[in-house]
């Protein structure tokens, strides 16, 4: 007689036979979540569809509308995608498929391979990755020894994992196998190939995109969207990381043990700074561009790029005068709600639009504007004497998570605008097939700076990123493309420094809370670099924003 548990699932008691499969589980409850259900997680645990239930617990699905979910559905068709590519291609043919960066809900990658890949060669590996799928292959896992996954790396020529796991200090790493193809990914996969069945393949640039379904409509494939601007910026940092041969963790670390760490702090930051005085001299030839509008999500280093910029606009002979658009923030009474019944300080309209047009045209217009401050604490603006009239030479530096949308300025003309888009973009990949996600960059920035100035805990910060992410979505990504320029605030070493400051605060969590699911992810993440100390990160540095010590007054 087959025995029983009792488990409770998304809040329901029910009994179980032992030894059941998360994955048979989930089919009773699939109806109930609008995306796939793809992992789960048991006592707090994530965990894969693939493991047996033998003792009493608490089970919550994860589906591709949670983000856990989304990365393991993204996952999970790379793996499908990089087994397609060997089988079309010829496995000895192809040197490496490299899936490098974000682009319009989907994944820009490129092939190291001796031909071409026209049209025909892409369709082929879709009908192959459809083959795939169809075939519903189980993704098998196995536990080896770190000595064995290298040699297994070397043997398949996947030399940037062999750097990686040079440096690795747990002594068993999990491969998957699909077929014939075995390989690593930083997290979890899905058991089989059945569900991956939403995806497309677009040529783009010298590589394509792989396109995903969003967060927000798990169901269906997101339009593709060439996102010109951002490709070209990111290319670029692709292109320093190279020539800097700090392209990869592995390579970051490799720089860190031979003591080169220091040339490589320099270098990074004079490569920023020649992008600051470029953007500067670009403004100072349009003398007709008197609002210099500054927008970027958050944990971007917005405002030690203004002071910096600042910086060298004078140089270039300007007068800058920075206004936070916060300052125009409306009374806390007044501010919009969001879906929740929460104050939603990243609405347009928590901002006093037409104050902010009024003031801003008196003074193009050479008058005199008593220019306010808001009170954070009381949740009301202020007047206290800040006055400000604009000379011949002078120029506004607006700074807020809206300046590239138009209806910020809609009075304002539109010849006197130069905008600037700000991210923190990393040009790191942990290795060819695992890309280091540009939003985690900025939560562990943001981490860092709240526990620092703002007395938040990494489980505060991390119960609220969703939120913050949403607002981003909906208030800055859709205009990032309208930017005149684009400026990528992420330094190649700067992991290796927020490491320091973030691993304490992440084991701080406790392993109850909801937040510690989260919280292990980032600590693996972490795991992969080498620490160093922050003593040579110049003062001026867009991470003393996070970490303190900076020059300029950033808080």
């Amino acid at each position: 007689m087959d025995s029983k548990l009792k488990v409770i699932i998304d809040g329901d008691i029910k009994e179980v036979k032992s030894g059941i499969s998360l994955k048979e589980l989930s089919k009773e409850y699939a109806e109930k979540y609008k995306g796939i259900i793809v992992l789960a997680i048991v006592d707090n645990k994530l965990s894969e569809l693939t493991k047996e239930i033998d003792k009493e617990c608490i089970i919550d699905f994860v589906s591709t509308s949670d983000q856990d979910g989304s990365r393991t559905y993204k996952r999970s068709a790379s793996f499908v995608l990089i087994k397609a590519i060997f089988d079309v291609l010829g496995k000895d043919k192809v040197r490496k498929v490299i899936i490098h960066y974000s682009i319009s809900k989907g994944y820009y990658c490129e092939i190291d391979y001796d031909e071409t890949l026209g049209e025909d060669k892409l369709k082929q590996i879709k009908g192959r990755m459809d083959e795939i799928v169809k075939l519903d292959l189980p993704i098998e896992k196995r536990t080896v020894k770190v000595d064995e996954a290298i040699d297994i790396f070397e043997k398949n020529k996947m030399y940037d994992k062999v750097k990686l796991f040079n440096y690795r200090r747990v002594s068993n790493v999990n491969l998957y196998k699909i077929d014939d193809i075995e390989d690593y990914f930083y997290g979890y996969m899905v058991p089989s190939t059945g569900c991956l069945d939403k995806f497309e393949l677009h040529s783009y640039d010298r590589g394509f995109v792989i396109q995903f379904p969003s967060l927000e409509n798990p169901g269906k494939v997101a339009k593709f969207e060439p996102q010109n601007k951002l490709f070209s910026v990111l290319q670029e940092a692709t292109n320093w990381g190279q020539q800097l041969n700090v392209d990869t963790v592995g390579a970051l670390n490799d720089t860190i043990a031979s003591g080169k760490m220091n040339e490589l702090i320099l270098i990074a930051e004079a490569l920023q700074e020649k992008k600051i005085a470029e953007i500067a001299d670009n403004i100072a030839k349009q003398r007709g561009k008197r609002i210099i509008l500054i927008a970027g999500p958050s944990s971007s280093g917005k405002t030690t790029f203004s002071h910096r910029l600042s910086i060298q606009l004078k140089v270039q002979g300007l007068t800058p005068h920075p206004i936070p658009v916060d300052d125009y923030f409306v009374n806390r009474d007044d501010t919009p709600l969001d879906e929740y019944g929460n104050y939603d300080f990243e609405s347009l309209h928590a901002i006093d639009l037409k104050q902010f047009n009024e003031d801003m045209n008196k003074l193009l217009d050479g008058e005199e504007v008593n220019l306010p401050t808001y009170n954070f604490k009381t949740g009301k603006r202020e007047y206290k004497g800040k006055k400000l009239q604009l000379q011949k030479s002078d120029i506004l530096v607006i700074e807020g998570i809206h300046g590239l949308n138009s209806q910020l300025t809609h009075s304002l003309p539109e010849e006197s605008k130069y905008k600037i888009y700000i991210s923190a973009l990393t040009q790191l990949n942990i290795d060819e097939h695992n890309r280091v996600s540009t939003t985690d960059g900025r939560l562990i920035r943001r981490m860092v700076r709240d526990y620092e100035y703002r007395g938040m805990s990494a489980k505060d910060t991390i119960a609220m990123w969703p939120s913050v992410r949403r607002g981003e979505e909906r208030n800055i990504f859709p205009f990032q493309e309208e930017a005149d320029i684009m400026f990528n605030s992420a330094l190649v070493y700067e992991l290796a420094i927020l490491k320091q400051y973030a691993e304490p605060m992440l084991f701080s969590i406790p392993k109850d809370s909801p937040e510690h699911v989260e919280a292990k992810r980032l600590i693996k993440f972490l795991d992969y670099f080498l620490g160093v100390s922050s003593e040579a990160v110049p003062k001026n540095s867009i991470i003393r924003e996070f970490i303190g010590g900076s020059c300029f007054k950033t808080h």
